[in-house]
């Protein structure tokens, strides 16, 4: 950039004395304009050459080159530099606006480690991270980048997880806990055990995201290469019927007119302002999503986002917590650290995750050999002997099996009665919390005009369904296995274009037409996903867009979603929409003020009622013009 910047300062200053300072010798004017045309110009010309050679004839440097010599042929040496240096200025500026664009999606590059310090017999020595095998213990010391995925052995310390996140709260973890690759220790040293290859870790899943972000193609984008295949050597073969046609086949004037009128129609139409302003519209718009947090996988994504009015939630890691917690305690005739005490020695061989929100509410050291006789009734609960004590913890089914009079709870949870030598004692209710914003992220899903927001989860129906009643949800489907979700999410695609087929009779006329009859539902109807990302691929996959939910961590979730949410907020969801559609917006706003213009100009100069500059302006001030309004798809607006 910084030598196209040198090129074009010094041209301008050459095209300056040339235009401004009369030389008694009239060829030495002439001579400036050529050297400041060749010191912007010459790359441009060579370039063309070398497409020639390689047979890709009618690109934008062809037709710059063609337009520009021809002027010079003609004598009309102010225009031809002009042309040149506008070009090369919204090049600079193309350039200037897609580094901006790449730096708000590589950000996320700094999360590649450089080094690992790993324990080789009784020291740590510095090594590539590809070297770390799962199982090797590593030292990550304050201010560095951890590596490799693992879990902490040894020490406590705070970690800026920003660069994954985007979230400034610094994160507390201590031994027993998982770090993810990418994360920058604040505090303390730490010491962890590598879970995961270098290849197989977040950081490098993330990073492979992040490179390839800009490789899939939007329909419009895919429309504006095609289009310009046909487009460009239309207009040139028009460019030369009007240099030849009318002067030596009609005798209309002369040549230099009409060849004058032919080059500057050859400037107009030069598709610079669609082929440049489209792609980078999309490119800005992937670079404003990263800047929250979001990464988009590619613009044909972003394009779907913009059209999707109806978004299926998985419930538990994305609308919820997804970690059970002890709510409330309620105990009959002992105290609530006793009934908790009970309950957690009793739970404590299972691995479930409601024994473990026991054993964490509980918070102390289990003596084994207090508890024997475990006996787990599936379905049901487990008992035991605990103190030598019988102890029955589990449903309403295990007390009523054991015909234990208890007390029945109506709240909504998973309820653990427990019972004490055929006594009842009490009871635990233990449930998953919403997210902090998951109330906000359905609100603003409905200021964003989503017609439709539906939650499919595996969860017990009176639990799905008192979600769905604090967050306002439309439909809910409840205790479905992930095949099952699947399924129920066809079904609500289908009803969709159904529906969408039945009220348009346009659309149930031409529905012989098969694919693109679909296309066209598709666009009104389309559906997204929003799910943790563990077991939920083959949805995501299914979905018109999938997004995966708080995927850190999650190897299915980077894989296999379109969209990839990293701050674990549904409320970004709507801030996605909001970025697509004002991508959406810039791009439409620059394709249809690119066409108006050329076209205008485009008659004028064939009539010849328009000159060199009124063409300049058409094809390189609109494609400066489009390229900085594309810039714009990197902030969110209201």
């Amino acid at each position: 950039m910084k030598k196209k910047i040198i090129q074009i300062v010094l041209s301008l200053i050459v095209f300056l004395i040339a235009l401004l300072v009369p030389f008694s010798r009239l060829w030495i004017n002439y001579l400036l304009f050529f050297i400041s045309y060749l010191i912007v110009g010459a790359e441009v010309v060579f370039e063309a050459f070398k497409h020639i050679l390689k047979g890709l004839f009618f690109d934008e440097t062809y037709l710059m080159s063609i337009a520009t010599l021809g002027a010079f042929a003609i004598g009309e040496f102010p225009e031809a530099v002009t042309v040149m240096l506008l070009y090369q200025i919204g090049e600079t500026l193309q350039d200037y606006a897609t580094d901006k664009s790449r730096k708000s999606i590589t950000s996320l590059m700094d999360i590649r480690p450089d080094f690992a310090n790993v324990k080789r017999k009784s020291k740590f020595v510095k090594v590539s991270p590809n070297e770390v095998n799962i199982g090797d213990i590593i030292m990550v010391r304050p201010g560095e980048k951890i590596p490799l995925d693992g879990k902490v052995v040894k020490g406590s310390s705070l970690l800026d997880t920003s660069s994954l996140t985007g979230e400034s709260v610094p994160r507390s973890v201590s031994s027993g806990d998982v770090v993810l690759s990418g994360c920058i220790n604040s505090s303390s040293t730490l010491t962890i055990k590598v879970t995961k290859n270098f290849g197989e870790s977040t950081v490098s899943k993330i990073l492979d995201l992040v490179e390839n972000a800009s490789s899939k193609k939007s329909k419009a984008e895919n429309f504006i290469t095609k289009f310009a295949k046909y487009y460009t050597p239309a207009v040139v073969l028009i460019a030369l019927a009007l240099a030849f046609v009318p002067s030596f086949v009609f005798h209309w004037g002369i040549f230099a007119e009409w060849c004058y009128r032919a080059l500057t129609f050859l400037v107009v139409s030069c598709p610079c302002s669609l082929v440049i302003s489209i792609p980078l519209g999309f490119f800005a718009g992937i670079g404003g999503a990263a800047k929250i947090g979001v990464l988009v996988k590619g613009g044909n994504y972003l394009e779907i986002l913009a059209n999707t009015n109806t978004v299926v939630f998985d419930k538990t890691g994305t609308l919820t917590e997804g970690t059970f917690e002890v709510q409330e305690i309620h105990p009959i005739g002992i105290s609530e650290d006793e009934l908790l005490k009970i309950a957690a020695y009793s739970e404590n061989y299972s691995t479930h995750p409601i024994s473990l929100s026991l054993k964490k509410a509980y918070g102390k050291d289990i003596d084994d050999s207090l508890v024997s006789d475990i006996k787990e009734f599936s379905g049901l609960g487990i008992m035991s002997t605990f103190d030598n004590k019988d102890v029955l913890i589990g449903n309403e089914k295990l007390m009523q099996k054991y015909n234990i009079d208890f007390n029945k709870c109506e709240k909504t949870g998973t309820i653990l009665y427990i019972a004490i030598d055929n006594k009842f004692v009490g009871h635990i209710l233990i449930s998953d919390k919403l997210k902090s914003d998951a109330v906000k992220a359905i609100k603003s899903l409905r200021k964003c005009n989503v017609k439709k927001i539906v939650m499919l989860t595996g969860d017990k129906k009176s639990v799905a369904d008192d979600i769905a009643k604090q967050l306002d949800i439309d439909e809910v489907y409840s205790e479905l296995l992930p095949n099952d979700k699947a399924e129920k999410l066809q079904k609500i695609i289908n009803h969709l274009n159904n529906s969408t087929t039945s009220q348009n009779p346009k659309s149930s006329s031409s529905s012989k037409k098969g694919k693109n009859a679909k296309l066209s539902i598709k666009k009104r109807n389309n559906v997204a996903f929003v799910g943790d990302g563990i077991n939920d691929s083959p949805v995501l996959a299914l979905a018109d867009v999938g997004i995966a939910m708080g995927a850190i961590g999650s190897d299915s979730a980077i894989e296999a979603a379109d969209i990839v949410i990293m701050t674990d907020e549904p409320s970004k969801l709507s801030d996605s929409i909001k970025l697509s559609r004002k991508t959406m917006k810039i791009i439409k706003q620059n394709i249809i003020f690119s066409l108006i213009v050329k076209f205008i100009v485009l008659l004028l100069s064939a009539f010849g009622l328009s000159t060199m500059w009124e063409a300049v302006f058409a094809d390189v001030g609109v494609c400066i013009i489009s390229i900085l309004n594309s810039l714009r798809a990197l902030h969110i607006s209201k």
